[in-house]
């Protein structure tokens, strides 16, 4: 039944045969967006494994500072793990704090609070640079999100003037003369859309995570502060 009111080509359309009969433009714009399909979920993967790894270091960390009565008195093997973040922060901020009070002793005005002050600003900067570190590769998920449907629709509209372009050159707005052109320019809407919407939830999903940490990694910083100021005293 079909056969009657499609081409022949046409009657058991499948997508590599809309892809085969799309013009150069529409085949460049659908293989980018591939490429981009792909790096967008390597990204998604990539992240949420990262960011499971370093919370799961950071509760590691913090599980076991929580068992050192005196954390400006730490070893060594614990004040220089800056992969974990967590780590780093307590090392930026027990490198000030000794600093400052080195410092503080040749100048002859060492006193526990510019200590402690030195510590708090260095932590203000390691919790800057940590939450970048979250926040890395976000900025590409966004732009996946936002520019995958603008390219499906260059190549719909490109699809669609090309048809347009058929029906100028043989004269007649018949099926035959329509479909090839409309259905690689619906093919690129398609493509652009699955980039976008898988994007889009795992943008969102990763979002709320690197939010929920540095919210984690925030109250870290206050803890680590008293913390310091207590054994300060």
């Amino acid at each position: 039944m079909p056969s009657l009111f499609l081409p022949p080509i046409f009657a058991s359309l499948n997508v590599w045969q809309v892809f085969l009969i799309t013009d150069p433009v529409g085949q460049a714009v659908i293989a980018l967006l591939a490429v981009f399909s792909i790096f967008g979920w390597s990204v998604m993967l990539g992240k949420h494994s990262e960011l499971k790894k370093l919370r799961q270091l950071n509760l590691l960390f913090e599980r076991k500072l929580s068992q050192e009565r005196h954390m400006l008195e730490l070893p060594e093997n614990m004040r220089n793990r800056r992969d974990i973040p967590y780590a780093d922060l307590l090392a930026d901020a027990l490198e000030a704090y000794w600093r400052a009070a080195a410092i503080g002793k040749e100048k002859g005005d060492d006193t526990p609070r510019s200590r402690l002050e030195h510590a708090e600003n260095a932590i203000q900067r390691a919790l800057a640079r940590q939450s970048l570190r979250y926040e890395a590769s976000m900025i590409i998920l966004a732009s996946l999100v936002s520019g995958a449907p603008f390219m499906g629709l260059f190549g719909t509209v490109w699809g669609i003037m090309e048809a347009f372009g058929a029906i100028a050159e043989q004269g007649s707005a018949t099926l035959t003369t329509l479909a090839p052109g409309v259905s690689a320019a619906l093919l690129t809407t398609i493509a652009g859309l699955v980039v976008a919407i898988p994007s889009v939830f795992g943008y969102n999903i990763l979002l709320g995570n690197v939010k929920t940490m540095i919210t984690e990694l925030e109250n870290y910083a206050s803890t680590l502060a008293d913390r310091i100021e207590l054994e300060a005293k």
